[in-house]
Protein backbone atom coordinates (compact mmCIF):
# COMPACT_ATOMS: atom_id res chain seq x y z
CA UNK A 1 0.00 0.00 0.00
CA UNK A 2 2.80 1.95 0.78
CA UNK A 3 4.85 1.64 -2.57
CA UNK A 4 1.39 2.21 -4.17
CA UNK A 5 0.93 5.66 -2.35
CA UNK A 6 4.86 6.02 -3.51
CA UNK A 7 3.51 5.33 -6.95
CA UNK A 8 0.57 8.01 -7.18
CA UNK A 9 3.10 10.92 -5.50
CA UNK A 10 5.23 10.10 -8.50
CA UNK A 11 2.67 10.01 -10.97
CA UNK A 12 2.33 13.89 -9.66
CA UNK A 13 5.22 15.12 -10.43
CA UNK A 14 7.48 14.49 -7.04
CA UNK A 15 10.20 13.24 -7.37
CA UNK A 16 9.99 10.10 -5.42
CA UNK A 17 12.53 7.43 -5.94
CA UNK A 18 12.89 3.30 -4.09
CA UNK A 19 14.82 4.51 -1.41
CA UNK A 20 12.69 7.50 -0.62
CA UNK A 21 9.81 4.66 0.04
CA UNK A 22 12.05 2.24 1.17
CA UNK A 23 13.01 5.13 3.72
CA UNK A 24 9.24 5.73 4.23
CA UNK A 25 7.98 2.23 5.13
CA UNK A 26 10.99 1.91 7.28
CA UNK A 27 9.62 5.11 9.17
CA UNK A 28 6.40 3.81 9.45
CA UNK A 29 6.80 -0.10 10.46
CA UNK A 30 8.55 2.25 13.16
CA UNK A 31 5.48 4.20 14.31
CA UNK A 32 1.85 2.60 14.52
CA UNK A 33 0.67 2.10 10.67
CA UNK A 34 -3.01 2.13 11.51
CA UNK A 35 -2.83 5.40 12.36
CA UNK A 36 -3.75 7.60 9.87
CA UNK A 37 -1.56 10.60 11.33
CA UNK A 38 1.09 8.81 11.46
CA UNK A 39 1.20 7.78 7.82
CA UNK A 40 0.99 11.50 7.23
CA UNK A 41 4.06 12.52 9.26
CA UNK A 42 6.21 9.67 8.44
CA UNK A 43 5.54 10.49 4.71
CA UNK A 44 6.40 14.05 5.35
CA UNK A 45 9.14 13.80 6.80
CA UNK A 46 10.38 11.18 4.47
CA UNK A 47 8.98 12.02 0.87
CA UNK A 48 9.05 15.85 0.51
CA UNK A 49 12.36 17.54 -0.23
CA UNK A 50 11.13 20.96 -0.82
CA UNK A 51 8.87 23.24 0.54
CA UNK A 52 6.57 23.57 -2.39
CA UNK A 53 5.82 19.82 -2.46
CA UNK A 54 3.60 19.98 0.94
CA UNK A 55 0.27 21.14 -1.12
CA UNK A 56 1.16 18.12 -3.64
CA UNK A 57 1.72 15.60 -1.00
CA UNK A 58 -1.25 16.77 1.13
CA UNK A 59 -3.64 16.61 -2.02
CA UNK A 60 -2.06 13.30 -2.75
CA UNK A 61 -2.74 11.85 0.49
CA UNK A 62 -6.05 12.55 1.00
CA UNK A 63 -7.26 11.44 -2.29
CA UNK A 64 -5.36 8.27 -1.95
CA UNK A 65 -6.25 7.09 1.83
CA UNK A 66 -9.71 9.03 1.99
CA UNK A 67 -10.73 9.41 -1.81
CA UNK A 68 -11.83 12.68 -3.30
CA UNK A 69 -15.72 12.55 -2.25
CA UNK A 70 -15.14 11.27 0.59
CA UNK A 71 -17.09 12.94 3.59
CA UNK A 72 -14.71 12.99 5.96
CA UNK A 73 -12.54 14.86 4.02
CA UNK A 74 -12.84 18.20 5.39
CA UNK A 75 -13.41 16.80 8.98
CA UNK A 76 -9.58 15.23 8.77
CA UNK A 77 -6.83 17.67 10.04
CA UNK A 78 -3.55 16.67 9.97
CA UNK A 79 -2.54 16.89 13.48
CA UNK A 80 -2.18 14.57 16.50
CA UNK A 81 -5.44 15.84 18.00
CA UNK A 82 -7.17 13.40 14.78
CA UNK A 83 -5.60 10.21 15.98
CA UNK A 84 -8.77 8.98 17.05
CA UNK A 85 -11.19 10.16 14.07
CA UNK A 86 -7.72 8.20 12.27
CA UNK A 87 -7.91 5.00 13.01
CA UNK A 88 -11.92 5.14 12.49
CA UNK A 89 -11.27 5.93 8.84
CA UNK A 90 -8.57 3.89 8.15
CA UNK A 91 -8.56 0.45 7.12
CA UNK A 92 -5.44 -1.80 5.86
CA UNK A 93 -6.83 -4.79 4.23
CA UNK A 94 -5.83 -8.05 4.23
CA UNK A 95 -3.10 -9.26 1.78
CA UNK A 96 -4.55 -10.47 -1.50
CA UNK A 97 -2.38 -11.61 -4.11
CA UNK A 98 -5.08 -11.73 -7.11
CA UNK A 99 -5.73 -8.03 -6.75
CA UNK A 100 -2.44 -6.71 -6.41
CA UNK A 101 -1.55 -8.58 -9.52
CA UNK A 102 -4.06 -7.16 -11.51
CA UNK A 103 -3.69 -3.56 -10.35
CA UNK A 104 0.38 -4.10 -11.49
CA UNK A 105 -0.79 -5.57 -14.82
CA UNK A 106 -3.26 -3.00 -15.02
CA UNK A 107 -0.53 -0.24 -14.18
CA UNK A 108 1.85 -1.34 -16.54
CA UNK A 109 -0.29 -1.80 -19.28
CA UNK A 110 -1.42 1.49 -18.87
CA UNK A 111 2.32 2.55 -19.12
CA UNK A 112 2.71 0.63 -21.70
CA UNK A 113 0.02 1.97 -23.94
CA UNK A 114 0.60 5.63 -23.18
CA UNK A 115 3.98 5.09 -23.43
CA UNK A 116 3.31 3.81 -27.07
CA UNK A 117 0.65 6.49 -27.98
CA UNK A 118 3.33 9.13 -27.10
CA UNK A 119 6.72 7.40 -28.82
CA UNK A 120 5.09 9.31 -32.34
CA UNK A 121 3.53 12.14 -31.18
CA UNK A 122 5.40 15.59 -31.31
CA UNK A 123 6.71 17.43 -28.39
CA UNK A 124 4.91 20.58 -29.37
CA UNK A 125 1.45 18.58 -30.51
CA UNK A 126 1.71 17.25 -26.69
CA UNK A 127 -0.62 18.95 -23.74
CA UNK A 128 1.10 19.69 -20.33
CA UNK A 129 0.05 16.45 -19.31
CA UNK A 130 0.94 14.69 -21.88
CA UNK A 131 4.71 16.76 -21.50
CA UNK A 132 4.97 15.35 -18.25
CA UNK A 133 4.30 11.89 -19.12
CA UNK A 134 6.96 11.91 -21.43
CA UNK A 135 9.10 13.11 -19.30
CA UNK A 136 8.48 10.59 -16.71
CA UNK A 137 8.89 7.88 -19.42
CA UNK A 138 11.89 9.49 -20.73
CA UNK A 139 13.34 9.40 -17.72
CA UNK A 140 13.66 5.79 -17.69
CA UNK A 141 15.55 5.70 -20.83
CA UNK A 142 19.10 3.64 -20.20
CA UNK A 143 22.13 5.07 -22.63
CA UNK A 144 24.53 2.42 -23.61
CA UNK A 145 27.78 5.26 -24.24
CA UNK A 146 29.94 4.68 -27.09
CA UNK A 147 32.99 2.59 -26.77
CA UNK A 148 36.15 2.46 -28.58
CA UNK A 149 39.17 0.20 -29.11
CA UNK A 150 42.59 0.84 -27.54
CA UNK A 151 45.85 0.60 -28.74
CA UNK A 152 46.65 -1.46 -25.40
CA UNK A 153 45.77 -4.94 -24.60
CA UNK A 154 44.49 -6.97 -21.66
CA UNK A 155 44.55 -10.62 -21.00
CA UNK A 156 41.48 -12.76 -22.12
CA UNK A 157 39.79 -15.99 -22.84
CA UNK A 158 39.59 -15.41 -26.43
CA UNK A 159 41.79 -12.99 -28.82
CA UNK A 160 43.34 -12.51 -31.17
CA UNK A 161 47.01 -11.71 -29.90
CA UNK A 162 48.81 -14.72 -28.33
CA UNK A 163 49.58 -13.23 -24.66
CA UNK A 164 53.61 -14.77 -25.08
CA UNK A 165 54.76 -13.46 -21.81
CA UNK A 166 52.56 -15.14 -19.82
CA UNK A 167 52.82 -18.27 -21.78
CA UNK A 168 56.33 -18.59 -21.09
CA UNK A 169 55.69 -17.52 -17.64
CA UNK A 170 53.56 -20.26 -17.11
CA UNK A 171 55.47 -23.11 -19.53
CA UNK A 172 58.51 -21.79 -17.13
CA UNK A 173 56.30 -22.87 -14.05
CA UNK A 174 55.95 -26.75 -15.67
CA UNK A 175 59.57 -26.89 -15.86
CA UNK A 176 59.67 -26.16 -19.79
CA UNK A 177 56.87 -28.35 -20.53
CA UNK A 178 53.85 -27.04 -22.78
CA UNK A 179 51.56 -25.27 -21.28
CA UNK A 180 48.50 -23.72 -22.79
CA UNK A 181 48.17 -20.98 -24.58
CA UNK A 182 46.99 -17.39 -23.74
CA UNK A 183 45.96 -14.39 -25.14
CA UNK A 184 45.18 -11.06 -25.48
CA UNK A 185 42.81 -8.51 -26.66
CA UNK A 186 42.46 -4.98 -27.25
CA UNK A 187 40.92 -2.78 -24.23
CA UNK A 188 37.75 -1.16 -24.84
CA UNK A 189 37.33 2.67 -23.40
CA UNK A 190 34.19 5.14 -23.09
CA UNK A 191 34.05 7.23 -25.79
CA UNK A 192 33.56 11.23 -24.82
CA UNK A 193 29.95 12.65 -25.49
CA UNK A 194 28.93 15.96 -25.85
CA UNK A 195 25.80 17.56 -26.27
CA UNK A 196 24.94 20.92 -27.21
CA UNK A 197 21.60 22.04 -27.00
CA UNK A 198 20.42 24.82 -28.39
CA UNK A 199 17.61 26.50 -26.17
CA UNK A 200 16.87 29.78 -28.41
CA UNK A 201 13.28 30.70 -28.66
CA UNK A 202 12.42 28.70 -31.80
CA UNK A 203 13.53 25.22 -30.00
CA UNK A 204 11.17 26.37 -26.50
CA UNK A 205 9.35 23.13 -27.62
CA UNK A 206 11.98 20.49 -27.85
CA UNK A 207 14.69 22.27 -25.26
CA UNK A 208 12.80 20.92 -22.18
CA UNK A 209 13.26 17.49 -23.53
CA UNK A 210 16.61 17.62 -25.28
CA UNK A 211 17.82 18.65 -21.29
CA UNK A 212 15.98 15.74 -19.73
CA UNK A 213 17.60 13.40 -22.80
CA UNK A 214 20.87 15.15 -21.62
CA UNK A 215 20.25 14.30 -17.93
CA UNK A 216 19.36 10.73 -18.40
CA UNK A 217 23.22 10.33 -20.66
CA UNK A 218 24.63 11.93 -18.18
CA UNK A 219 23.36 9.43 -15.26
CA UNK A 220 24.45 7.00 -18.05
CA UNK A 221 28.23 7.31 -18.43
CA UNK A 222 30.70 9.86 -16.77
CA UNK A 223 32.53 11.22 -19.58
CA UNK A 224 29.42 13.21 -21.13
CA UNK A 225 29.88 16.67 -21.26
CA UNK A 226 26.42 18.90 -21.76
CA UNK A 227 26.43 22.92 -23.36
CA UNK A 228 23.29 24.96 -24.05
CA UNK A 229 22.77 28.41 -26.00
CA UNK A 230 21.27 31.10 -27.64
CA UNK A 231 23.20 33.88 -27.90
CA UNK A 232 26.12 32.59 -26.03
CA UNK A 233 27.41 29.46 -25.02
CA UNK A 234 26.88 27.87 -21.14
CA UNK A 235 28.05 24.53 -19.57
CA UNK A 236 25.79 22.83 -17.45
CA UNK A 237 27.58 19.96 -17.14
CA UNK A 238 27.83 20.00 -13.31
CA UNK A 239 24.60 21.35 -12.96
CA UNK A 240 22.99 17.96 -14.32
CA UNK A 241 25.45 16.11 -11.73
CA UNK A 242 22.46 15.85 -9.05
CA UNK A 243 20.69 12.91 -8.09
CA UNK A 244 16.88 14.30 -8.14
CA UNK A 245 15.90 15.38 -11.91
CA UNK A 246 13.93 18.45 -10.88
CA UNK A 247 16.97 19.50 -8.90
CA UNK A 248 19.02 19.18 -11.36
CA UNK A 249 16.67 20.67 -14.45
CA UNK A 250 16.22 23.57 -12.38
CA UNK A 251 19.50 24.55 -11.95
CA UNK A 252 20.33 23.77 -15.50
CA UNK A 253 17.54 26.35 -16.36
CA UNK A 254 18.62 28.50 -13.85
CA UNK A 255 22.50 28.82 -15.08
CA UNK A 256 21.05 29.62 -18.84
CA UNK A 257 20.60 33.13 -19.25
CA UNK A 258 19.89 33.37 -22.40
CA UNK A 259 16.99 31.00 -22.29
CA UNK A 260 14.15 31.35 -25.35
CA UNK A 261 16.27 34.14 -26.43
CA UNK A 262 18.07 34.81 -29.92
CA UNK A 263 20.43 32.43 -31.77
CA UNK A 264 24.03 32.72 -32.96
CA UNK A 265 24.95 28.77 -33.54
CA UNK A 266 28.13 29.93 -35.70
CA UNK A 267 29.70 32.16 -32.89
CA UNK A 268 28.21 29.65 -29.66
CA UNK A 269 30.03 26.54 -31.83
CA UNK A 270 33.25 28.55 -32.68
CA UNK A 271 33.96 30.08 -28.92
CA UNK A 272 32.95 25.57 -28.25
CA UNK A 273 35.66 25.00 -30.23
CA UNK A 274 38.35 27.51 -29.30
CA UNK A 275 37.58 26.61 -25.43
CA UNK A 276 36.82 23.60 -25.46
CA UNK A 277 37.81 21.94 -28.41
CA UNK A 278 40.81 22.40 -28.68
CA UNK A 279 41.58 21.28 -25.49
CA UNK A 280 41.00 17.75 -26.32
CA UNK A 281 37.59 17.57 -24.96
CA UNK A 282 36.10 16.18 -28.22
CA UNK A 283 39.50 13.94 -29.37
CA UNK A 284 37.74 11.03 -30.53
CA UNK A 285 34.44 11.64 -29.31
CA UNK A 286 30.80 11.86 -30.26
CA UNK A 287 29.44 15.57 -30.80
CA UNK A 288 25.40 15.88 -30.68
CA UNK A 289 23.93 18.79 -31.90
CA UNK A 290 20.42 19.76 -31.26
CA UNK A 291 19.11 23.10 -33.24
CA UNK A 292 16.80 23.84 -35.81
CA UNK A 293 19.38 25.62 -37.71
CA UNK A 294 17.95 29.19 -37.84
CA UNK A 295 21.16 30.77 -37.07
CA UNK A 296 20.95 34.69 -37.21
CA UNK A 297 25.46 35.06 -37.15
CA UNK A 298 27.28 34.99 -39.83
CA UNK A 299 27.10 31.87 -42.18
CA UNK A 300 31.03 32.37 -42.37
CA UNK A 301 32.22 31.66 -39.14
CA UNK A 302 29.47 28.72 -38.89
CA UNK A 303 31.46 26.70 -41.48
CA UNK A 304 34.51 27.43 -40.07
CA UNK A 305 33.76 26.46 -36.87
CA UNK A 306 32.03 23.29 -38.14
CA UNK A 307 34.86 22.49 -40.36
CA UNK A 308 37.27 22.91 -37.27
CA UNK A 309 34.52 20.38 -35.09
CA UNK A 310 34.30 18.15 -37.85
CA UNK A 311 37.64 17.36 -37.73
CA UNK A 312 37.91 17.18 -34.10
CA UNK A 313 35.67 14.77 -33.44
CA UNK A 314 34.93 11.13 -34.41
CA UNK A 315 31.85 11.77 -35.45
CA UNK A 316 29.00 14.66 -35.60
CA UNK A 317 25.39 14.13 -35.19
CA UNK A 318 22.97 16.80 -36.50
CA UNK A 319 19.52 16.63 -34.52
CA UNK A 320 16.69 19.01 -36.09
CA UNK A 321 13.11 18.57 -35.17
CA UNK A 322 12.06 19.86 -38.40
CA UNK A 323 13.05 17.43 -40.36
CA UNK A 324 10.50 14.84 -38.27
CA UNK A 325 9.39 11.37 -40.05
CA UNK A 326 10.25 12.80 -43.45
CA UNK A 327 13.43 10.30 -44.84
CA UNK A 328 13.89 12.56 -47.43
CA UNK A 329 14.54 16.05 -45.70
CA UNK A 330 16.55 18.47 -47.36
CA UNK A 331 17.54 21.09 -45.24
CA UNK A 332 16.41 24.63 -46.24
CA UNK A 333 17.79 27.15 -44.06
CA UNK A 334 20.76 28.83 -44.47
CA UNK A 335 22.53 27.60 -41.05
CA UNK A 336 21.57 24.34 -41.85
CA UNK A 337 22.62 24.38 -45.70
CA UNK A 338 25.79 25.74 -44.32
CA UNK A 339 26.77 22.65 -41.84
CA UNK A 340 25.45 19.79 -44.15
CA UNK A 341 28.83 19.59 -45.51
CA UNK A 342 30.59 18.84 -42.34
CA UNK A 343 27.85 16.49 -40.42
CA UNK A 344 28.04 12.44 -40.10
CA UNK A 345 24.80 11.81 -40.48
CA UNK A 346 21.40 14.03 -40.03
CA UNK A 347 18.45 13.05 -37.30
CA UNK A 348 15.32 13.97 -35.95
CA UNK A 349 14.28 15.43 -32.27
CA UNK A 350 10.71 16.05 -32.09
CA UNK A 351 9.38 13.01 -30.79
CA UNK A 352 10.35 10.47 -27.86
CA UNK A 353 10.74 7.89 -30.59
CA UNK A 354 13.25 10.24 -32.41
CA UNK A 355 15.32 10.43 -29.27
CA UNK A 356 15.22 6.58 -28.66
CA UNK A 357 16.71 5.95 -32.03
CA UNK A 358 19.56 8.24 -31.15
CA UNK A 359 20.00 5.99 -27.98
CA UNK A 360 20.32 2.73 -29.94
CA UNK A 361 22.30 4.56 -32.60
CA UNK A 362 24.84 5.45 -29.95
CA UNK A 363 26.38 1.80 -29.19
CA UNK A 364 26.83 1.11 -32.84
CA UNK A 365 29.61 4.52 -33.31
CA UNK A 366 32.36 3.07 -32.42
Amino acid sequence: MLVAFGRELRSAGMAVGSGDITTYCAAAGLLDPTDLVDLYWAGRGTLVTRRDQVGTYDRVFRSFFLGADNPLTELLKITPSGSAQARAVLQIPATEESGEELGDQAMLGLMASDAEALRHKSFSACTDEELAAVRRIMARIRLTPPRRQTRRTAPAAHGTRPDLRRTVREAMRMHGEPAELYWRRRKVKLRPLILILDVSGSMADYSRHLLQFAYSAKRAASKVEVFCFGTRLTRITRALDHRRPDDALGLAARTVFDWEGGTRIGACLDHFVKEWGRRGLCRGGIVVICSDGLDRGDPVVLAAAMERLARLSYRVVWMNPHKGDNANFRPTTLGMMVVAPHIDMLLSGHDLRSLEELAALLPALR
